[in-house]
């Protein structure tokens, strides 16, 4: 959005775009120019109700009714969904894991292993095999050794190589609860990454989106391209002495072509990315200066401090701004705006402290499941903003689009990594199947009857009892639902057009498909930190062909 890369990057194209004959035959032929591939991620802590959210199909095409319970807000874009059932995170947390091979992953923490580890897919460092250990550098300051999937597909694919990162609510972030790191350029193999704090105020995103605030105003000649003017015109000088150049009659043509052609591109954003958007997405200055003390007050009657977040993602995503959006709701929340008043972590213990063990909490459930609805209603209200606006194609935002959920686990009890709840909305301009529910569980591929797991099995009729989260009752057998969400990934990076190298990680100036990525597909290889398993690697590369359309 800043004019001297918008410019240096244009003005290359303009120079070399007219001699790019694939250019210049995708003019002649009419195909029309689509708006880029978005990747927009919600992320939560501390698992869900998985028995009243997940659908009791797991394999098949999805109606309607399949979408109940927690899921129910989604019921109108059944259509645009996919729930990839069957896969398993990595690096997981067990008590009696005391060196490698004795347990699921590193004995660090239970939170740190499975926060940090989700989008890195990389061990933690420093390393304890003592899961009970107070250490403070291994408990609560240990960092994974690798850049997190959001910087590794806006590396590629976003304006500035970085992603727009958002902490819904301002919550600061340790490495207890961080989900985007960033592993600096020249640093050893096994040294620690860094935590990516993004942004955490509206009004930050705000700012760089319109200019209305603060010093990374967009300037008169970007903000003349948001609201409608030619892309071309912002090089018109430099344009006209190229085509004052002595060039072949073939030549010109390409030269006109290409200027057409980066105009409709342009029109792709423009004609959608303006104020008269901004403001039906309630993107205004009063929303958005309104104090806010809790995410879950309202700030408008369709509108909610957290939905401004939302708000920011689809607008970045309209205007182009950034083609890898990640929103990251808060850890120990109190969620007392829709009338729950534990935090949102004991809760899910079905405790009212962070222990493993004790008396339920009274109808800690149903509260949980509380917890559960809101959020499936803050994504279908991220699906329904995308779903809302066209492309230039007649297809919307989120048909361009993979809009993804994800928990940092499954059962919030049990804290198990398979058979983790995850759904997307949209199909990324035509990659992903949906209307479905497709199982890759390596066990059962394509069984519809995979379990929604046990979560209601301790404190359930009646909230009254005992809690045992030692024993991972409340969770999925862990021979079941295994399918690594490597593969996943891999499937997220190749539809935004991310390359891999020759062995398939991904690299920029690579020329194939991803077909690798992190330290490797089996949890058990995690026990011990980096290094501890010999034969640690990825053992099925590929991405899952079952999710593509």
């Amino acid at each position: 959005m800043h004019r001297r890369l918008f410019l240096r990057g244009l003005g290359g194209a303009a120079v070399a775009a007219p001699f790019l004959s694939s250019l210049f035959d995708r003019k002649a032929k009419g195909q029309a120019v689509t708006k880029p591939r978005q990747l927009i991620v919600m992320f939560t802590h501390y698992g869900c109700i998985t028995t009243k959210w997940f659908p009791v199909k797991s394999h098949g095409a999805l109606v309607a009714s399949d979408l109940a319970y927690s899921l129910a807000p989604l019921q109108p874009y059944v259509s645009k969904v996919l729930i990839p059932r069957g896969i398993r995170a990595m690096n997981e947390w067990t008590g009696n894991n005391r060196g490698p091979g004795q347990g699921l992953g590193q004995g660090n923490d239970i939170h740190l292993n499975e926060t940090a580890s989700f989008f890195t897919l990389q061990p933690v460092t420093p390393n304890t095999n003592d899961p009970y250990s107070f250490d403070t550098a291994t408990k609560f300051n240990a960092v994974p050794i690798g850049s997190s999937l959001d910087h590794v597909v806006a590396q590629q694919v976003s304006p500035k190589g970085t992603p727009l990162f958002m902490r819904v609510g301002n919550r600061n972030d340790g490495a207890q609860s961080a989900i985007s790191y960033l592993k600096d350029a020249g640093l050893a193999i096994d040294a620690g990454a860094r935590i990516y704090p993004g942004m955490g105020q509206v009004t930050q995103v705000f700012s760089e989106l319109t200019g209305l605030f603060g010093t990374g105003a967009t300037t008169p000649a970007t903000y003349a391209a948001i609201r409608g003017k030619k892309v071309s015109d912002l090089v018109k000088d430099s344009l006209a002495d190229f085509k004052r150049q002595d060039m072949s009659a073939d030549d010109r043509r390409r030269v006109e072509a290409w200027e057409s052609l980066v105009n409709d591109a342009g029109t792709v954003v423009t004609d959608m990315c303006n104020q008269d958007l901004a403001t039906r997405l309630g993107a205004t200055s009063d929303n958005v200066n309104m104090p806010i003390s809790n995410i879950t007050n309202m700030v408008t009657p369709t509108l909610d401090g957290a939905d401004l977040y939302s708000v920011m993602a689809v607008l970045a995503a309209a205007c182009n701004y950034n083609r890898v959006i990640f929103l990251k709701y808060p850890p120990n929340y109190v969620y007392s705006g829709i009338g729950v008043n534990a935090d949102s972590d004991n809760l899910s213990h079905r405790l009212d402290n962070a222990g493993l063990t004790g008396t339920c909490y009274p109808d800690a459930i149903n509260l949980t499941r509380k917890i559960d609805t809101w959020y499936a209603t803050k994504f279908a209200k991220l699906v329904g903003m995308l779903d809302d606006i066209k492309n230039g194609d007649g297809s919307t935002l989120l048909d361009s689009s993979a809009a993804v959920w994800f928990q940092d686990s499954s059962d919030g009890c049990a804290r198990n990594l398979n058979n983790l709840p995850i759904v997307q909305a949209g199909s990324c301009a035509g990659y992903f199947k949906t209307g479905w529910t497709i199982n890759v569980d390596p066990a059962n591929p394509g069984d519809p009857n995979l379990t929604q797991g046990n979560s209601e099995l301790q404190c359930g009729p009646g909230g009254t009892g005992m809690v045992d989260a030692l024993s991972k009752a409340t969770g999925t057998d862990p021979k079941l639902a295994n399918g690594p969400i490597n593969k996943y990934f891999y499937n997220l990076m190749n539809a935004m057009g991310v390359k891999g190298d020759a062995n398939g990680y991904p690299k920029a100036g690579g020329s194939g498909e991803v077909t690798r990525f992190g330290y490797s597909d089996l949890t058990t290889d995690f026990c011990g930190g980096y290094g501890a398993v010999a034969d640690a690697t990825i053992h099925d590369p590929g991405e899952y062909t079952a999710l593509k359309a």
